[in-house]
């Protein structure tokens, strides 16, 4: 299994577990979704240096994220 890690809008420094490495992931956000994009080569690809970890940074907001009205 790989991780990826998130570079950049609102989920910055976030981890999470990817199925598979697509070149764009999509994350639920609030009331609307996250793009990022992946960029450079997987990390830590050996057998005994951990999961591989792959570079996504933020590229959009499918709708306007605002902040709650709470």
């Amino acid at each position: 299994m790989a991780l990826a890690r998130l570079h950049g809008g609102p989920l910055d420094g976030q981890i999470i577990p990817l199925g598979d490495a697509d070149d764009k992931l999509i994350v639920p956000y609030s009331e609307t979704q996250v793009v990022y994009n992946r960029r450079g080569e997987p990390s830590n690809t050996g057998s005994a240096d951990g999961p591989t970890e792959i570079d996504y940074w933020y590229d959009e907001a499918l709708e306007d994220i605002s902040p709650s009205d709470d």
